[in-house]
């Protein structure tokens, strides 16, 4: 009796206390579909649902924090991330009550970290972002070490390992320090792993990563049409889901397809069973105006309504004034430009520039404004048949004389002129390096990459670090990045 009981005791030892897993189940995948929706109530019920039927099943604590964080990302509310971000410690206790020799367990921690490091950056908490960042990566690496084909990982690794391609080489001891290191090459091709894998089998995040390649080839690799094929790849719908129709018409956009964008944002999805997302009416303003729309002014107005963020105000206020410039309403140009000094935030770069011109108190010059969203929304012989009825004036300020080259060397561009954009370019470098100005510095960016296209490595190597050279007061970090990224592209083709 005394040898069964101790039997017994060793077998008891050996049963494992937690029965917890990590699995998408049927219930899960609704779930991740209904959050991915913005279908957040319905999500709510769906991981209650789950909570009960799966009890020991840990993935929805991942699935909570979803929620939380597209939240943070759609309303951009300070009020709703300090609220929310109390929740990311309980959901990490949580995961770490699961199976420690599942895939999962590593990886949903190192994405609830690289989640949060993403509200941190929203909110100027950047060095708790590099912080969150820093733990994703070494959790990440780790499991790529413990499950070297478990497929989600490579998912993640592959963001991280471009964005750290794009690092500019006076920061990358930075990066090293903290024990970080990747390409953009490196990075595509975990990425184009993931879709070899998506086609063979029924895999969660397979539209999350193909939407996630469409803009690393947009913004990396500067391939706008294989972007675009890429978005067409991916199952999304604009127009019953509102995350789909911003990722779209966002793409559509930046690719030269501005009337779809508007098509898309005036029959996006709406009513209460979506969670709000007031962007969408920003971005349809700004597709308007870019159009010269008549109306362009309402979305912005709906906008400012029903935002409760602090980006992206001054800017509307900025481009409502623009709209009063092209109809013809000056005084409202003044009076919307005075609210954009009072009102939102300066943090990103195009609230700055948007402060930056409120200060400068100068009407803009109607033509070349015409000229600039006319070529924002990709109606370049509009754009060129505009600036050919505005003639420089040497009475005009300095500003006015680089902005016309610069518009007449990104109109050429646009329309496979390479010499005759190439010429204005140069000119707007010549004229406006040491101005403050963006011109120059995107005018050398350009200019790079007219001669990356026609492989003339040692010129676009050449324009590529004059961008990086030029310390322009606007958008210079893009630029910046988007410079390095070509450099890195040369290194790889030679």
């Amino acid at each position: 009796m005394k040898h069964f009981t101790f039997a017994l005791f060793l077998t008891f030892l050996c049963i494992p206390l937690s029965a917890s897993y990590f699995e998408f189940s049927e219930k899960a995948r609704d779930a991740y579909q209904f959050i991915f929706s913005l279908r957040f109530d319905e999500a709510q019920d769906k991981i209650i649902e789950l909570k009960i039927a799966e009890p020991d099943n840990q993935i929805r604590h991942l699935l909570a924090n979803y929620i939380d964080c597209l939240t943070i990302f759609v309303t951009e509310d300070e009020s709703a991330f300090d609220e929310l971000k109390q929740n990311k410690q309980l959901r990490l206790d949580a995961i770490k009550d699961g199976d420690p020799q599942s895939p999962y367990y590593l990886f949903a921690q190192a994405e609830i970290h690289l989640h949060w490091a993403i509200c941190r950056a929203k909110f100027e908490e950047y060095f708790q972002a590099v912080i969150e960042v820093r733990r994703a990566y070494n959790l990440l690496e780790k499991n790529a070490q413990l499950f070297p084909d478990f497929i989600p990982n490579k998912k993640n690794l592959g963001l991280m390992h471009a964005m750290i391609g794009t690092v500019p080489d006076k920061y990358r001891w930075g990066v090293k320090l903290l024990g970080m290191d990747g390409t953009i090459e490196q990075g595509r091709g975990e990425i184009e792993e993931v879709l070899a894998f998506a086609q063979e089998v029924d895999f969660v995040y397979s539209t999350e990563t193909r939407v996630l390649y469409a803009y690393l080839l947009l913004h990396l690799s500067n391939d706008e049409d294989l972007a675009w094929e890429q978005l067409e790849k991916a199952d999304i719908d604009p127009s019953t889901n509102p995350l789909a129709c911003f990722i779209v018409a966002n793409l559509a956009m930046r690719t030269g397809r501005n009337d779809l964008a508007i098509e898309l944002l005036s029959k996006r999805p709406r009513g209460a069973r979506y969670f709000p997302f007031p962007y969408l009416d920003f971005l349809l303003g700004t597709a308007k105006l870019n159009r010269l729309d008549p109306d362009g002014d309402r979305a912005f107005l709906a906008f400012l309504r029903h935002s409760n963020g602090r980006n992206y105000i001054k800017e509307s206020y900025q481009k409502l004034a623009w709209h009063a410039v092209l109809h013809d309403q000056p005084d409202a140009y003044w009076r919307y430009m005075e609210t954009c000094k009072r009102l939102g935030s300066a943090i990103i770069d195009e609230d700055l520039a948007a402060l930056r011109e409120a200060r400068q108190r100068k009407l803009p010059n109607k033509q070349l404004l015409q000229a600039r969203v006319l070529f924002d929304g990709a109606y370049y012989e509009q754009a060129l048949h505009m600036l050919s009825t505005k003639q420089p004036d040497p009475a005009d300020p300095l500003a006015y004389d680089l902005e016309y080259n610069y518009r007449l060397g990104r109109v050429h561009d646009m329309l496979d002129q390479d010499d005759t954009a190439l010429k204005y370019y140069r000119t707007t470098i010549d004229k406006g390096r040491y101005e403050g100005f963006y011109f120059a510095c995107n005018a050398a960016l350009m200019s790079g990459r007219i001669y990356e296209a026609q492989e003339r490595w040692q010129e676009a190597e050449s324009y590529y670090k004059l961008t990086l050279s030029i310390k322009s007061d606007e958008y210079r970090s893009s630029l910046h990045q988007k410079a390095k990224a070509g450099l890195n592209r040369i290194a790889d083709a030679n």
